[in-house]
């Protein structure tokens, strides 16, 4: 009689409106908190065991959100069992999705910025062109993150995304026609970064023939300064389909090539001797690799030879060969060794005339 009674009862709770439903949340937040509880205790110290630090801060992440995911679920379920009237039978669920999707979506814009974070370090150390082009793609990747999250909170809503989707495309198809020049550029920047032909500091030539070192590599253009003080700036899109001559690469001491002429008659291992001492006792030649003197050619007023050495930075080219030049003319005078010029003789005949 007493167990009658009992399930009389049980049967009077299983009528109550409701009830069901927050059995069901309570269910659900057990869960929640059981998974809290495994990821806290567990995981965490599982992560503590390895060498790297990123799991232990991809769990720190998703911590919250898997708590609240499951909580939020055991909401939606519990909202599924009760017989709500219109318009809130379809409202509500709508909003318990909307919010795990918010949860998500926070915690995907957390794990940007922290990555971010990390590369920004190894970026900055390419120069200032990648610093810019890592802040512009991480800037990119944020407005990417915003207009997902945004769209597909209007696809829960069960909003018509066709038409602005046909919007974006020409509107996309307009900027793009607008900004030609500017993403060739951006893409001209881009290549210069992965290929890396040059850096800053470096000494390149252009096809222009201009030369001067690499002051900055930007995302639009690239400076140079050339040995008369004048910058120049080119945009990155005509650089990256240009012949470019770097003087620094692959090793930064640069060769210089003097050319000396002296008089028939002069002794060429004293001429070799004579130029390879100077080139050694100049203060700016490299003494690795050793400077070299070589005959290159008969002449029609001279014997031709070439002096051969290396500077440590392509910005002393210029003074080194003057130092050199003015050495080599002194001791040339110094050891009586004539450097001709060119010269004809004219010889006039006179005819005889009757």
């Amino acid at each position: 009689m007493d167990f009658l009674h009992l399930s009389d009862h049980f049967k009077i709770f299983r009528d109550v409106p409701g009830l069901d439903a927050l059995a069901t949340v309570l269910i659900y937040l057990v869960l929640a908190k059981a998974a809290d509880i495994f990821i806290d205790k567990i995981l965490k110290r599982l992560a503590g065991l390895t060498k790297f630090s990123f799991d232990d801060r991809l769990i720190s992440f998703i911590h919250g959100p898997v708590f609240w995911t499951v909580a939020l679920i055991g909401i939606l379920h519990g909202l599924i069992l009760l017989d709500l009237r219109s318009p809130w039978d379809n409202i509500l669920p709508l909003a318990v999705k909307s919010l795990i999707l918010f949860v998500w979506w926070i915690a995907a814009i957390r794990i940007v910025n922290w990555l971010s974070d990390r590369s920004f370090p190894i970026a900055a150390k390419t120069g200032d062109a990648g610093r810019d082009v890592f802040l512009l793609f991480k800037n990119i990747i944020r407005v990417a993150a915003v207009i997902i999250g945004i769209l597909w909170m209007l696809a829960i809503w069960n909003v018509n995304l066709t038409p602005l989707f046909a919007s974006a495309g020409i509107a996309g198809i307009a900027v793009a026609l607008a900004a030609k020049d500017t993403l060739a550029n951006f893409f001209g920047g881009i290549s210069i970064m992965v290929d890396k032909p040059f850096k800053i500091g470096d000494y390149i030539i252009l096809d222009s023939k201009e030369r001067g070192e690499v002051m900055d590599i930007g995302i639009r253009s690239t400076r140079i300064k050339t040995r008369d003080d004048v910058l120049i700036t080119i945009p990155n899109s005509i650089l990256a389909n240009s012949k470019i001559i770097n003087e620094s690469a692959p090793v930064p001491r640069f060769r210089i090539r003097i050319p000396v002429g002296v008089a028939y008659g002069s002794d060429p291992k004293k001429v070799d001797n004579i130029l390879v001492d100077i080139a050694r006792s100049n203060s700016m030649v490299s003494k690795d690799p050793e400077p070299r003197a070589r005959l290159r050619a008969f002449g029609d007023s001279s014997i031709d030879f070439e002096l051969l050495c290396w500077v440590e930075d392509p910005r002393n080219k210029g003074l080194a060969t003057h130092q050199l030049m003015n050495t080599i003319y002194k001791a040339f005078e110094k050891e009586a060794i004539s450097i001709p010029f060119p010269q004809r003789d004219v010889h006039l005949i006179s005819a005889d005339t009757d």
